[in-house]
């Protein structure tokens, strides 16, 4: 699976901020990412009108590149 990871925070606290992600089928997954990666975060933007999105991605499932 591939998915769209992204980071939101309030718009109100912009300290604020949570990670999220949402899935694409494996099948042509990344490309499909890529194309309709921004158009999935409008519609989530829509959804969460407090939430503004701070950074996206696509990257396999699971991945966490973040160094503890």
């Amino acid at each position: 699976m591939i998915e769209l990871f992204f980071i939101t925070c309030l718009a109100d606290a912009p300290d604020v901020c949570q990670p999220h992600s949402l899935l694409f089928e494996e099948q042509n997954g990344l490309f499909t990412c890529m194309l309709q990666g921004q158009n999935e975060l409008a519609r989530w933007v829509e959804a969460h009108p407090k939430d503004r999105v701070r950074e996206w991605k696509c990257r396999v499932a699971g991945q966490d590149q973040r160094k503890t």
